[in-house]
């Protein structure tokens, strides 16, 4: 197995109702290592950014919206196969469907309001990480 990095986000939502220091021990409990962190606001033009992918879609405007709405904590988690293994802890998008133990099934409010983002891919993690974190903030 591959140590790797992916980027999370802890969502408005979550961030708001105190909830970085439950997600994030969830997160290490998992076996991932926070190796970067810091709380920001995401302006319009980052988040327009950040979610170009789904600049076509119907909800790109009101998570757009959402995502600028308060204070996020933005992270680099590092592991082995890190992506899948957040990916698995994260829980399906609609919490009502997230299997039990998943930091969608016990925090998120809905499918919008899904508390937290995970990178899909490892080309995907890079861009990401790279959007918030010079090198020197990263320590592994």
């Amino acid at each position: 197995m591959a140590v790797e990095r992916t980027f999370s986000i802890i969502k408005p939502d979550a961030a708001a109702r105190n909830l970085t220091g439950a997600i994030n021990a969830m997160i290490e409990q998992a076996g991932l290592r926070i190796i970067a962190q810091k709380r920001v606001r995401i302006g319009r033009t980052e988040a327009e950014t950040f979610y170009a992918v789904h600049r076509e879609r119907p909800f790109f405007g009101e998570l757009v919206d959402f995502m600028i709405s308060g204070p996020v904590v933005v992270q680099v988690l590092q592991g082995e196969n890190a992506i899948a293994k957040y990916r698995d802890l994260m829980g399906a998008t609609d919490p009502s469907k997230a299997a039990a133990g998943t930091i969608r099934k016990t925090h998120a409010k809905s499918i919008g309001e899904n508390s937290v983002h995970g990178s899909d891919a490892p080309d995907t993690a890079a861009k990401e990480i790279a959007q918030f974190f010079s090198g020197n903030e990263i320590v592994g």
